[in-house]
């Protein structure tokens, strides 16, 4: 039966270990992109649509190839029309985890049962957004009913971190805490940086006219995240390249990119090996794990990006050479006081091996120091969490797996960890069937427990 208590579970310990052991187990979502401006404000939904389809390209990406015209997903139609337009899509995504996500979601938070499609949709239109109009499905309530504990949102090194305070004072049931993600200080090239160095001179309340400047306020702003809870970094380094310079010559290629100055690929490179180096030394100074999101190929679609921008949908996997620019970026940091914690994630599951037995030349200190990074974006799928699980075991300790994440703009997202926690029962419990590990429920029970939960707890260090 579709979703019954035991999908996903093809064996007896499958079975036993997720409901004696993963399914009661909170929630560490350390990666989202939740804005804390919406936790706290702790707004109802006005109805599915913006619960469900706003912002979520992921959904957009099937109903475009369901042929639904723009109007329908990012235009102006009624949010009713857009909401049949995914339900017409619904039965055509079998086999897609979204259909599965989907239902689930339906089922966790509302209790709806019946399958979605255009002949049910006004019912669960109705029925839905009766429900969402209830104090239980504040953004807050629905964090909380959903099991999680903590969230980690991502945010830029000028933000206030207003929000994150109001929260901290506020709200008891869990907590959310920000992350450090300074991709704009990074892209030197971006047309928009000079109007970002103004908002980083307003948070830091300094100037930035220098490479210099730039190094202590950014160590400034690491600090001022880390009194307020933040332990985590995170980078989309769409592109790893690896070019050393020194002082002079990163100070010269700043003041010509202030000036208005074009810059060579090079010039760029050597800047961002330079900005990366230096922020790897701030997190390993304040005990912080750094995120690596590589291989992402962005807004490959022009006439869309100019008319939707960014995060829309059009960006695919990347296929450049990885090995040697990221061996070299690690290394020169255990040249020097060391490695933090960090977690390696790609968006080319091709580039598995690479990352695992990079990986491998790291590890001290911390159990699991150097992590791959759980199966991301195109690659939280069935198969794909499978892929990351096995090839984690095979080439790692995947008993220390600090586990799931939802990386997700959803409230609704929370599903996925069931969805996670199943496929690796499923996969434990089919090697306890072949003789690969132990026919022991206790044993392996206590490492689902730890992926599910435990080993993020101590990992992080919150």
């Amino acid at each position: 039966m579709f979703l019954n208590d035991d999908f996903l579970l093809s064996t007896d310990m499958a079975k036993t270990l997720y409901h004696e052991h993963a399914a009661n187990m909170p929630i560490i979502d350390y990666h989202c992109h939740l804005d804390p401006k919406e936790i706290y404000e702790n707004q109802p939904f006005r109805n599915l649509t913006e619960a469900w389809l706003a912002g979520d390209h992921y959904k957009w990406r099937l109903m475009r190839a369901n042929g639904v015209p723009e109007s329908h997903i990012t235009g102006d139609a009624s949010d009713y029309d857009k909401f049949l337009a995914w339900a017409r899509t619904v039965p055509r995504t079998v086999g897609n985890p979204l259909y599965s996500w989907t239902h689930l979601e339906l089922r966790r938070f509302f209790g709806i049962r019946e399958l979605l499609n255009e002949e049910t949709a006004p019912r669960i239109w109705d029925e839905v957004n009766a429900q969402l109009a209830s104090e239980r499905f504040k953004r807050r309530n629905i964090i909380k009913h959903a099991g999680v504990k903590l969230v980690c949102t991502t945010d830029d090194p000028a933000d206030t971190l207003e929000y994150h305070r109001l929260l901290r004072e506020e709200e008891q049931d869990f907590r959310v805490l920000p992350t450090f993600r300074p991709d704009k200080a990074l892209n030197l090239d971006a047309p928009g940086f000079p109007d970002w160095i103004k908002r980083l001179e307003e948070a830091a309340g300094r100037k930035v006219d220098s490479y210099a400047a730039l190094l202590k306020a950014l160590k400034e702003r690491v600090d001022f995240f880390h009194e307020q809870g933040c332990r985590l970094s995170d980078h989309a380094l769409d592109v790893l390249k690896y070019r050393a310079g020194d002082a002079a010559e990163v100070e010269a290629i700043f003041a010509k990119r202030l000036a208005g100055e074009s810059l060579t690929p090079d010039e760029i490179t050597v800047y961002r090996t330079e900005l990366l180096s230096a922020l790897i030394g701030m997190y390993r100074e304040n005990n912080w794990t750094m995120q690596l999101h590589i291989h992402a190929l962005r807004n490959n679609n022009t006439p869309m990006f100019r008319r939707l921008g960014p995060d829309t949908g059009y960006d695919a996997l990347n296929d450049l050479p990885l090995a040697g620019p990221l061996s070299q970026l690690l290394d020169r940091a255990e040249l020097g006081a060391g490695l933090p914690k960090t977690i390696l994630y790609s968006l080319n599951p091709n580039d598995y091996p690479v990352l695992l037995t990079l990986m491998g030349c790291y590890q001290k200190e911390v159990p699991g120091k150097l992590q791959l990074g759980s199966g991301w974006w195109y690659n939280d799928t069935r198969s794909g969490m499978r892929q990351q699980l096995s090839l984690f075991a095979e080439h790692s300790l995947l008993s220390g797996f600090v586990g799931m994440l939802t990386d997700s703009r959803s409230f609704l997202s929370y599903t996925r960890h069931e969805y996670f926690r199943r496929v690796l029962c499923e996969l434990l419990g089919e090697w306890a069937a072949r003789g690969e590990a132990p026919d022991d429920a206790a044993f392996l029970g206590g490492i689902v427990e730890d992926i599910s939960y435990n080993n993020a707890a101590s990992y992080f260090g919150f």
